[in-house]
């Protein structure tokens, strides 16, 4: 029986964790400037602010991390209640024991009009107040990111059932005429077909890499040119070095080429070259698909936009906002550009052409 996810954000991960000290360092900035006319700010008290706030707030995601699972098996409202008061009654013995410590050691950080009461319940209403945005500003994001997840899975498994129909057929009926006489091509078409369609079942599972997808898109090309015969031309350009180990979506760019075959090659009498560029242009990979198209119409062209914002929208989950597709038909040439960025930590693992 699969366990249902925490609800509960998780705090253990490190950008999480320097979430909460922004937030904690912020109150202090926030105490430190407003004018209550008591005693003056100094870089000292500053300085030891910032160290009790950092140290509540370490204390309190550390905690937070550990009861994840336990906190999360209570009702949403009791659980967040819990977690709140949790990071209150920190802040509370907190700041009692700085308040004593501050008192026997001389050091007067600590006002000395504020009493230990108000400056722990003071400290215990600040941290659960903080506690409870950063709590609740985790949980939206939590829940905007899961959103995006099934949307892009839900876009993937959209990719792979259409995928399926239209193409399978013809391919099926293409290596059946070449079982006679060319025994050892229908084989090999069997073999790239396979490939193609095991991919499929893993879209959305797990990602491919930029080598697996030009590999992937060769066998896909190699099995509709057996079915258009010298109607289907195909020009790569390869502008080394490129980042052959980049991670991409599974099945991002053999869309784009049977868009390219089945809105543009085939619809063309006397076929067409499809035109095949990848280079990579400084933090950028550049993906350029053209080949000669009629005009677009109707349901073509529905189908040809579909795939698309598909794989628009799963470049844009897995890469962010730099990442874009452009497409365009003019004059008879249909045109589609990917740009995803690379990391630069990418880039020192790229390899040579496979």
């Amino acid at each position: 029986m699969r366990t249902a996810e925490p609800w509960l954000p998780d705090l253990c991960r490190l950008p999480r964790l320097a979430t909460m000290f922004g937030v904690a360092e912020l109150v202090v900035l926030v105490l430190a400037l407003a004018p209550d006319g008591g005693a003056p700010w100094n870089p000292q008290r500053f300085v030891s602010a910032s160290g009790f706030a950092l140290w509540l707030a370490l204390t309190i995601a550390v905690l937070l991390c550990a009861s994840r699972r336990q906190l999360s098996r209570l009702p949403l409202a009791l659980g967040s209640l819990a977690a709140v008061m949790s990071a209150a009654l920190i802040a509370l013995l907190g700041a009692a024991m700085l308040h004593q410590l501050d008192r026997s050691l001389g050091y007067d950080l600590i006002p000395a009009s504020v009493h230990m009461l108000q400056f722990a319940s003071g400290s215990a209403a600040i941290a659960a107040l903080i506690t409870a945005v950063v709590l609740r500003y985790l949980f939206v994001i939590d829940g905007w990111q899961a959103q995006v997840r099934a949307s892009a899975r839900a876009e993937a498994d959209a990719l792979q059932a259409r995928i399926k129909p239209h193409f399978l057929f013809n391919s099926m009926n293409t290596i059946a005429g070449l079982v006679r006489h060319d025994p050892v091509v229908a084989e090999r078409a069997v073999l790239d077909l396979s490939d193609l369609f095991r991919a499929a079942l893993g879209a959305g599972e797990s990602d491919s890499s930029l080598r697996e997808e030009v590999e992937l898109a060769e066998r896909y090309l190699a099995i509709e040119a057996l079915r258009l015969g010298v109607r289907l031309q195909v020009a790569w350009q390869k502008t080394e070095p490129l980042p052959w180990a980049l991670p991409l979506p599974r099945l991002m760019l053999q869309p784009l080429l049977e868009n390219a075959v089945l809105h543009g090659i085939s619809r063309l009498p006397q076929g067409g070259c499809i035109d095949i560029g990848i280079v990579a242009d400084k933090d950028l990979l550049r993906i350029i698909v053209g080949n000669p198209s009629p005009p677009p119409r109707g349901q073509d062209s529905n189908g040809a936009r579909h795939a698309t914002t598909s794989i628009g929208h799963r470049l844009a989950y897995a890469f962010g906002p730099r990442a874009r597709m452009t497409s365009q038909w003019h004059e008879g040439y249909y045109r589609c550009e990917v740009a995803i960025p690379v990391q630069g930590e990418r880039s020192a693992r790229w390899s040579r052409q496979p």
